[in-house]
């Protein structure tokens, strides 16, 4: 019997990483490893995690903010970044999503539109993870549509009165500070909202049946007076949220086949072991098949999701080819995670593995940072010409 010396890199991916991206990819794999995944089971069952105490341990290993500069950020390339969300998210999609909101949402909008005030404040605290950020942009009855928001900032004198709601906001109840857009007489702006402010809150989200290992709120605004300094002078229009939603839809690229490697992993492992009918269940053909086809889907997942991440670095990645990876890799690895299951027969519907767990997240991963649907009407406007979102 003969095996390959790597079977989760096939196509020898290794080798088309540099010494920073392996170590950056090891680094966040050992922490992984030593502190996600004893206690990852127990997390996701109780609906909570320890976002406050995991924040600054995060911090500590440069992974708040890491593609950005300055600011007390590591200032690392957006290859090693993926790599990064690809760890963390095989240790579970909500770890990922804290760092990614915190980073490439919270933390990017005020590096890339706010003011040099804004960005002293803030970016050096969250970069070491003393303190949290969320976005606000998804409201209630505007998720595809942001456009259409209805939270408003009016002027009151100097200052900007906001008020409105925003919905399935990661980070939110635990958040020092939240990134909010709104419509203004002078079209959708964004503010930098200190969320001990009188007005501000965030409720929880509970009963939810994905990424219940990670903090999920509403953000309610009700009359929030704010100076004029909270506005980010970078951004006007729906073209400062998009910015930041393609920082973090680039992360997934990567974070999802983290996912899908991890149900892998773990079903080569099970099938080498489990007996069914006096014979190990890996030497079936209908497992070998299935195994098989995954191999194939995780391994083009990696090529295209390195592919973007050296468009990136390079300064050419579109939004488009962010639409592209994100699609495919999202859809493979929710996939991938189901198959997988299957070889696990009931005992694959338990936390003693993940692969449900996995399955379960990635349905959110599918939906957030812009659903299936949206990303083929992108790719669909990009073949055609025309644009069919209405």
């Amino acid at each position: 019997m003969s095996t390959p010396t790597q079977p989760l890199d096939f196509a020898g991916i290794d080798s088309l990483l540099d010494e920073e991206e392996i170590a950056v990819r090891a680094t966040t794999r050992r922490f992984v490893d030593d502190q996600i995944r004893p206690n990852i089971a127990n997390w996701f069952e109780a609906g909570t995690v320890p976002a406050r105490e995991l924040a600054p341990e995060l911090g500590k290993l440069g992974l708040l903010g890491m593609h950005l500069e300055g600011y007390g950020c590591a200032g690392l390339s957006a290859t090693s970044y993926g790599l990064a969300c690809m760890e963390l998210e095989a240790g579970d999609s909500g770890l990922r999503s804290l760092v990614s909101v915190q980073g490439s949402l919270a933390m990017y909008a005020i590096w890339k539109y706010g003011s040099e005030e804004q960005k002293t404040e803030w970016l050096p605290r969250m970069a070491k993870g003393e303190a949290i950020g969320c976005f606000g942009l998804t409201e209630p009855d505007y998720g595809s549509d942001p456009g259409g928001m209805r939270t408003r900032a009016r002027r009151d004198g100097e200052d900007w009165i906001l008020t409105g709601n925003k919905m399935w906001i990661t980070n939110g109840s635990i958040a020092d500070v939240a990134v909010v857009w709104a419509q203004t007489d002078d079209g959708i702006r964004g503010f930098v909202v200190p969320t001990d402010t009188a007005g501000f809150s965030a409720p929880e989200i509970k009963k939810k049946m994905s990424l219940r290992a990670s903090i999920t709120s509403e953000l309610v605004m009700d009359s929030v007076r704010l100076p004029a300094s909270a506005v980010m002078p970078g951004a006007k229009g729906l073209s400062g949220p998009l910015g930041c939603l393609n920082e973090a839809r680039f992360g997934i690229v990567f974070g999802a086949l983290g996912a899908a490697r991890d149900c892998l992993a773990a079903a080569l492992t099970y099938v080498g072991e489990r007996q069914l009918y006096g014979q190990a269940l890996a030497s079936y053909q209908i497992t070998q098949t299935k195994l098989a086809d995954m191999s194939v889907e995780l391994t083009k997942g990696m090529l295209l999701a390195l592919h973007l991440g050296r468009l990136k670095d390079g300064g050419g990645l579109d939004h488009r080819q962010i639409s592209l990876g994100k699609l495919n890799n999202v859809r493979e690895a929710l996939a991938i995670a189901r198959e997988c299951r299957t070889l696990f027969g009931a005992a694959g519907i338990t936390l003693e593995y993940p692969m449900m767990r996995h399955a379960n997240n990635l349905e959110s991963v599918l939906t957030y940072e812009g659903t299936s649907e949206v990303h083929q009407l992108i790719l669909g406007q990009a073949l055609t010409g025309h644009a069919a979102f209405r």
